[in-house]
This record gives structure tokens, sequence and C-alpha cells, in this order.
């Protein structure tokens, strides 16, 4: 009696062989069966290509039978021992491919890319494109060891670093681009307030509600509870001359631009203190960088856009106060020293948009950018900004806006990554460019560009005159508040304060610290703050030259 005992290893998805099978007694026909003669040799390839990091293995026959991968063994014990060996040599060789980012993976993550919806057509094979050119790089740089290859990705991006001024549109283009934002808002406002004020006839009658369409009020109960009560006391704050009715229109006299986990909170809620400022009904509108191109929240896309009119109604509760003192009660027209502030974080650096609406694109930089049409409608518009280290900055923002997971070494991880995104794109593009590409800035996992001051700032230099932007660095803030309310009370031309209302400015404990559960995380670890420091060095030398203020080097103590 002949036995001839066969164990198969289906890897294939059409292997015909998928069960170990018994060959054995005088009914099988062995020239049926070949392997059972031992006629065919069987081939085993370990392909271990890059590509998805993933090692494929193969397993074929020399004849006609290739599609079955079959080793006839003699022992059931041996089969099971080898293709265990196969499978962890598989695992093994899959963890050091991956350079063990992220424990034991056989397939490398895919870089996802969060850009924005739009309504427009968007060319699908040039956001491919895109998204091939900012994979990230097969480097691992999780690790102490590998600090030079990440100082080398550092110096590459310090060599392609050029601050080259921008080029301005004409006001011809400004006006083709918002052509409804220049009939609304004119070109001369009223000479007795320090605000960009005029009045504009209203047509409606007392039962019509004038904020009934108003984007801001659709979007939010909160808003609506502010708009319902400007709807109650609207007619009451019109301005009646000749059977007609006129309602006072404002534009901030100040904006409050940025950074983003600087200290603008607390800024902005001290500052509010004073009895000569009034604010926007709601903190941070983000119109001019976000909802007038239609974006409501960073991860929903477009809607519709929010017409200047929308904007304009956030200021009708300090408008109706600087109504009532220009008109007085004899009559007589007054002088008002209130002023009107705005404090959109994003303003200054935020221009995500323009790729989707502005389409004479100069080499991938933007042809306008938010400072140019706020310019043109407030040339004397003045501006506070606040900064601080961007290396503390950055780690700040990644513990207030992250969801889940954190911890120092996915901070680092993400760092590394951005690091090399942000090389990859200055291989081919300005250094502008890369500041205000979208499909970068959605790319990275930490907003590194935030961090790049100088490059915002020179190009709001470029429209605005130095004195009209004040600049704070936000460790001066933290440990002399008085200071640097002064400062900004001097800036904004405001009036002498009593000692008690002084008192209540300064003293006053700080806003928008950092969350507990932020807090246990501890520092980041020191490895990625040297990375970070070398990255941001020379945007912070360029800084302290164009302030003259060797303050913003942020020198390590």
């Amino acid at each position: 009696m002949r036995h001839c005992i066969h164990c198969c290893i289906a890897l294939l998805p059409n292997d015909l062989h998928k069960q170990c099978f018994r060959c054995q007694g005088q009914s099988h026909n062995l020239q049926k069966h070949p392997l059972c003669r031992g006629e065919n040799k069987v081939l085993l390839h370990l392909d271990s290509k890059q590509m998805n990091l993933l090692a494929v293995l193969e397993v074929r026959t020399v004849h006609n039978e290739s599609w079955t991968g079959l080793f006839c063994l003699k022992k059931g014990k041996l089969c099971s021992l080898m293709f265990g060996l196969i499978i962890m040599m598989l695992v093994m060789a899959s963890y050091i491919l991956t350079g063990a980012k992220g424990g034991l993976l056989l397939i490398q993550p895919v870089l996802r890319y969060g850009t924005f919806t739009s309504n427009s057509d968007l060319d699908n094979e040039s956001l491919g494109d895109m998204k091939d050119h900012y994979q990230t790089s097969k480097m691992n740089i999780s690790y102490a060891k590998d600090y030079p290859s990440i100082k080398i990705v550092i110096d590459t991006i310090t060599s392609n670093i050029e601050f080259i001024t921008r080029h301005l549109p004409d006001m011809e283009d400004l006006k083709k681009q918002e052509m409804h934002m220049f009939s609304v808002i004119p070109n001369k406002f009223l000479p007795n307030s320090k605000n960009p004020c005029w009045y504009e006839e209203y047509q409606g009658n007392t039962t019509r509600n004038p904020y009934a369409t108003n984007s801001y009020a659709l979007y939010s109960k909160r808003f609506r509870t502010i708009f319902d009560y400007l709807r109650k006391v609207f007619w009451n704050h019109l301005y009646h001359y000749k059977d007609k009715h006129y309602r006072l229109r404002c534009l901030p006299h100040f904006y409050i631009i940025g950074q983003p986990k600087c200290g603008t909170t607390d800024l902005y809620d001290r500052l509010r203190l004073h009895p000569d400022v009034r604010f926007s009904a709601i903190k941070e509108p983000h119109w001019w960088t976000r909802k007038r191109f239609g974006i409501i929240r960073l991860r929903d896309g477009f809607h519709d856009r929010y017409p200047v009119e929308d904007y304009l109604d956030l200021f009708d509760l300090a408008a109706h106060q600087i109504q009532s003192v220009l008109q007085g009660d004899a009559g007589n027209d007054l002088m008002s020293n209130i002023i009107i502030g705005e404090a959109s974080a994003s303003t200054m650096w935020d221009n995500n948009a323009w790729v989707f609406f502005y389409d004479n694109s100069t080499e991938g930089e933007p042809p306008f950018l938010i400072q140019d049409f706020i310019h043109a409608f407030q040339p004397n518009a003045k501006l506070i900004v606040m900064l601080r280290d961007p290396v503390e900055r950055l780690y700040s923002d990644y513990l207030y806006f992250a969801s889940a997971n954190k911890s120092v070494e996915d901070f680092h991880e993400k760092v590394a990554e951005s690091l090399q995104l942000f090389e990859n794109c200055l291989a081919d593009y300005s250094l502008r460019a890369c500041v205000y590409n979208n499909s970068l800035n959605n790319a990275m996992p930490v907003r590194l560009q935030v961090g790049l001051y100088v490059v915002f700032l020179l190009d709001w230099l470029t429209v605005f005159n130095k004195d009209q932007i004040l600049v704070l660095r936000l460790e001066d803030h933290a440990s002399n508040v008085k200071f640097t309310m002064h400062m900004v009370f001097q800036f904004l031309d405001l009036g002498a304060l009593t000692e008690k209302q002084e008192a209540l400015i300064t003293k006053s404990p700080a806003s928008n610290t950092r969350r507990p559960e932020d807090r246990n995380l501890g520092p980041m670890l020191p490895l990625t703050k040297e990375i970070l420091r070398d990255f941001y060095q020379p945007f912070n030398t360029k800084l302290a030259q164009v302030l003259s203020d060797d303050a913003f080097l942020w020198k390590k103590p």
C-alpha cells in the first residue's frame, strides 16, 4: 500500500488546492496527481516590494499547475512549523520596513488631505498630483539617532528661504473681485467718529426684521439671541431726516489680527473692559478670512458666502452707542471717542481659500491677500499682533486642537512629518507659495506655517505703515500685564483711566489658560524642541531685524 501525505498552503485566492488531502489506496490514480509522483518542483518566491511596505509571498509551480501552491511534506507538524516561520518572517519584514512607526504595520497609512469641498469644479487629476507631490518621506525620524537626518531636512529648508517682496494688486483688480463689497462700503466716512462709520438709507418698515437673513444668526442660537435684542431696539436707533430713515454703519477702528494660541483672548478680555472700547457682537467673526468665502467650519467645506452686510450687523450694538453720542440730547453733532475692535486671530495668516476663488495666480502665490481688501477700505486702520515663541505656540496649538491620542511622542511624529512636507514644497515653489498653499497646510499634521510670523508681517507691511502695527510678545504680557496694556492704550489713543478702572483691567485673572488634562502631558520632548528651534531660527532672526528687537529671537534662557 502506497501512502503520499500532502499538506497544502493556500496563499493565492484562486488556488485550486485549498485543503490538505491524502492520496492513498488502490483507487488512487497517480497519473492525475503529479505532485504525488514528485514530478513537479515547487518554487517559493519572496518578493518584498517597498510599495505599501507589504511583503508579497507568491508560490508558483513550474508547469501548468502554477496556480496550485502545494508543498508535499511527509509530516503535518513540519508543514505547520514552516508555515508559521513564513508568517513570522513577513511580519518582521513589515516591521523593519516601517521603521517601527506605529507598531507592527503591514501597510503604511495613506496621507489624507483635508482640503475644502467646493461647489466649483475642482480638477481631480490636479489634486491627485498634489497628493503625490506631498507624500511623506520614508525616512523614519522618530528617534534621537535620526537627528542628523532631520538636520539635513532643516538645512535644506533654510537654504531655500528667500524673503521677496510681493507684487501688489491694482485697485481695479480688487474691485473686480469684490464688486458688491465696494458698492456697500463708501470711500469717505463721518469726520466726527474715530471709526470708519457712515449713514446708509434704510427702506424697511417697523414690521420688517433687518436681521432675518443674517448668516451669523442662522448659524448659531447664541447669535440669534443677540440679533433678537437688536431687532427689538433697531427702529429706535435709526436717524430720521426728511421722511427718510438712516442707519449708522461702522467698520472696526482696530483689529487684533493674530496669532492663535498667543494670548489674543486674554488681550481681548482686558481691552473690552476699557470704557471707550467696543467689540463686535462675537469675538471672532472670521469674516475676512473664512465667512466671506462661505467657510463656516474648516472641516465642512464651503457654504453660501456671507455678504458684507452680515459682517456689518455685528457692529450694530457699538453703532447704536456711537449714534447716541453723535446726535446728543440737544441734537447737536458731537465727537465720539468710542472705538470699535475686532479680534479674529485668523486675519493675519489665513488665506487658505484663495486658491478656490482667484484664478490669476503667479507661480503658486495668491494674487490677493486679506490685507489688500482691508487697506482698500481702511488705509488708516490700526492692527495689533500678539506673538509667542513659535516652538511653544505650536505645542499649545497641538494640545488645543488634537482630539485624541495626544502625547509628546505623537507630537514629535507630527512635527517630523510636517517638516518633510514643507521641505518638499520648497524644492519646487517659493516660500510665500508654500506658506499660503492650501493643500500643504491641510496635509501637515501640525500647523508649522502659523509660526512663520515674519512672512505674514512682511506682507502686511507692503500695504500698511509700520507705525500702524503694534507687535507684542505673550511672554512680556504674561510677566507685566500693566506695561503691555499701557502700550495698547497708547497705540489706540485711548484716554486715561482711573486707578480703579486700570486695576480692573490689569489685575483680572488670565483668560484661556491651558486645560488641566493638557497640562498633565507635560512639556514636549527635548529633541522635538531642539528640532523646532532649528527650524524657526532663521525666521525669528529676520523678525528681530524687521522689528529691531532681539527679544523676538526667543533665545533659550
